[in-house]
């Protein structure tokens, strides 16, 4: 196992990595969605709408939401009636989850702090896996996948919205000098944090391109993998089956 992984744009070791991730989210959590709004011009609303309708939650079904602290996606999901285990190493951020879901309202969602890459849960607990702009961030990713696997039922679908490289032409140049120069900045004035917000946009840059992480998913033991790139690829919907 390689002992050297990727922060950002630098290098640095495994369980360096985890104790600055988490740092990270814990710096950004309170103004995290606020955030996602400033640099995606609100667009990161409409991707996990999407991203919702192709998971296709129902009544009655388990789903876990890995690295969904703040609840935006397991609020969309239970809208259906599927019971949402929501789960994230970050307590802080799942502190954000839970004050907004009180705030709404919402009881039946059950929280709790974990990390994607030892799942505490017991073998076949769920019949779904989402993951929402979190893979990326997690230190052993495909010891993450696995986990994904084996939590889930035979028949269990998993679904990971991500960050990857827009296939548009012109517009990848575009995108990468507004997110290099222009990010960290909204980072400092509307988070007070430049720093966290630079890793964030180069932690995309370092991520695997469609095809490759779409080997990850099937590697881990993934059946009839699919990839549904948006906006030419600048976000995609990677899925796959427990067969």
């Amino acid at each position: 196992m390689n002992d050297i992984v990727s922060f950002g744009y630098e290098e640095v070791a495994r369980d360096e990595k985890t104790r600055r991730v988490g740092g990270v989210f814990s710096s950004v959590a309170s103004r995290y969605d606020l955030m996602n709004d400033a640099m995606s011009g609100g667009m990161h609303r409409l991707w996990k709408d999407r991203f919702v309708r192709r998971v296709k939650p129902r009544a009655g079904e388990t789903i876990l939401d890995m690295a969904g602290g703040t609840g935006d996606i397991a609020f969309r999901l239970a809208k259906n009636g599927a019971a949402l285990t929501v789960a994230d190493i970050n307590p802080a951020m799942l502190g954000v989850g839970m004050e907004r879901a009180r705030k709404r309202g919402i009881e039946a969602l059950v929280w709790t702090e974990a990390n994607a890459e030892t799942l505490a849960f017991s073998d076949k607990s769920f019949d779904a896996y989402t993951i929402a702009f979190g893979i990326r961030n997690v230190t052993d990713i495909p010891a993450a996948l696995r986990e994904a696997h084996r939590v889930l039922r035979r028949g269990g679908r998993f679904f990971c919205l991500e960050f990857s490289t827009t296939q548009w032409p012109g517009f990848a140049e575009v995108y990468d000098a507004y997110s290099h120069r222009l990010v960290p900045q909204l980072g400092k004035l509307l988070a007070g944090d430049a720093d966290s917000y630079r890793y964030l946009i180069e932690s995309i840059r370092r991520f695997p391109d469609m095809p490759a992480f779409e080997g990850m998913i099937r590697d881990a033991g993934f059946t009839r993998t699919a990839v549904e790139p948006i906006a030419g690829g600048l976000v995609a919907i990677h899925s796959g089956w427990k067969i």
